[in-house]
């Protein structure tokens, strides 16, 4: 009796030639079955009625950053479970058509919830006109041509206690700050007062664990999110007066922290883009490369690391689509948080249409 194999490709030498399968324009109906093997030939000769069709191999794209480990690859992943399930389902009813063209969310083993982020372009930084805006965001065009995972909340607390064992942040029970969430379940909070070392951490952990590479976005990748195809202030338009709908600020948070994903949300299922606290990315600062570039990574070295979005305590200028803040990558600061980006099996540019479109298309 055979026996069940996998992955199977033939003998390792042989005198009968290479297979040939399929059959041909002038071949009996019994030669074109899907089971009709026996037509073999030499690998050197040529024939008119032979041709082939090619497979590529499915592999993870390469981005990855020098300091992010590289995780040792998983046989499969893990189907989710049905607790996994319940907590992607109501992503997935907001994902939009080109979201779903790559996948539904996926949960990860410490319950972050992350969407697929198409490929596309748009115009990075910000028009001269934008109220509040900052010398450091002039416009330039960017191209985004692999997809990309990217959690829908920052990452709370509970979540990073889970991997790290223990809880920095300020606003918690044991924090600097407990008295201004006294009574409050802070396990959603987003985690603060953590350095961008810390959150490389997480993710070389979370990478070690899961078999699946976790990382910090690129600026570029998270402002891209973040806009969501739309060119204007905000997420959501250009009107000061909705902010308070979208983000956690200083008109309205009362000078604390948030639970995450209590706001509205942006137009690819992404919550708290906009304040709450600052995201880390995995850039250096340094001026923007004003040459249309595709899949930028920021200086090779630096001081500084890049975080954006804006916190708690910012104004409306400081929770902009385009502002930029820097920090030492070892600092603890109460007002810097992050989200994971994971990489995504690869997409390009040739093989989706570009993401840029009218906000609200579904």
């Amino acid at each position: 009796m055979l026996q069940v194999v996998s992955d199977p490709i033939g003998p390792a030498s042989g005198d009968n030639g290479r297979v040939l399968r399929g059959g041909a324009f002038d071949s009996r109906p019994g030669l074109v079955r899907a089971a009709y093997r026996n037509l073999t030939l030499h690998p050197d000769d040529r024939h008119h009625n032979i041709g082939f069709r090619l497979a590529r191999t499915y592999p993870l794209s390469p981005i990855t950053s020098p300091t992010v480990e590289k995780p040792k690859p998983r046989a499969e992943p893990p189907e989710m479970s049905r607790a996994q399930l319940a907590l992607a389902a109501p992503i997935k009813r907001l994902m939009t058509r080109e979201q779903k063209r790559l996948g539904g969310p996926v949960v990860n083993s410490v319950d972050i919830v992350l969407v697929p982020i198409p490929p596309g372009e748009f115009t990075m930084g910000s028009p001269e006109s934008e109220i509040d805006r900052l010398d450091n965001e002039t416009q330039h065009e960017v191209k985004i041509t692999k997809a990309f995972y990217l959690s829908v909340h920052e990452v709370t607390q509970q979540q990073y206690e889970q991997v790290m064992s223990e809880n920095p942040s300020a606003f918690s029970g044991l924090g600097d700050l407990k008295d201004y969430v006294s009574g409050i379940d802070t396990s959603q909070l987003p985690v603060e007062s953590v350095s961008w070392n810390d959150a490389v951490e997480l993710c070389n952990r979370l990478n070690k664990s899961e078999g699946v590479e976790y990382r910090l976005p690129t600026e570029a990748e998270w402002e891209y999110a973040c806009r969501a195809g739309t060119t204007t202030a905000y997420s959501f338009g250009n009107d000061v007066a909705q902010l308070g709908e979208y983000a956690w600020y200083g008109d309205n948070s009362e000078l604390t922290t948030h639970p995450v994903g209590e706001l509205k949300l942006n137009a690819w299922g992404l919550y708290d883009m906009h304040g709450n606290v600052w995201e880390w990315c995995q850039d250096w600062y340094g001026p923007y490369d004003l040459q249309v570039v595709s899949d930028p990574t920021g200086p090779a070295s630096g001081e500084h690391r890049v975080s954006r979005g804006g916190a708690f305590f910012s104004l409306p200028g400081g929770v902009r689509a385009a502002i930029r803040f820097t920090n030492r990558p070892d600092n603890r600061i109460r007002i810097i948080g992050f989200r994971l980006a994971r990489t995504y099996p690869l997409i390009t540019l040739t093989t989706l249409p570009l993401a840029r479109r009218s906000r609200g298309e579904v």
